[in-house]
């Protein structure tokens, strides 16, 4: 079984959103089966920032959507999509 890498586009509910303590939650909570590999702080619009987050996990299916889910259910996400998914 291989891995994968995962971007995600981790959009807060508004500019009011420590992102720096987001970023934080993301490395101290992220799942075992999991790998944090980069975050970045990238405009949006109008001042408002979002977060590129690289996560490397197993290649199994499912996965990614459990990582989606968990990052959804943080406080202070409004949304999160992927980008960018490929084999490493």
């Amino acid at each position: 079984m291989g891995e994968v890498a995962i971007v995600y586009k981790v959009t807060p509910e508004g500019t009011e959103i420590d992102l720096k303590a987001l970023q934080n939650k993301i490395g101290e909570t992220l799942p075992e089966n999991a790998k944090l590999n980069k975050i970045e702080e990238k405009p949006l619009a109008f001042g408002l920032m979002f977060l590129e987050v690289q996560i490397i996990l197993d290649d199994k299916k499912g996965g990614s959507d459990e990582i989606e889910a968990w990052l959804a259910g943080l406080e202070g996400v409004q949304n999160v999509d992927v980008v960018q998914m490929g084999l490493l």
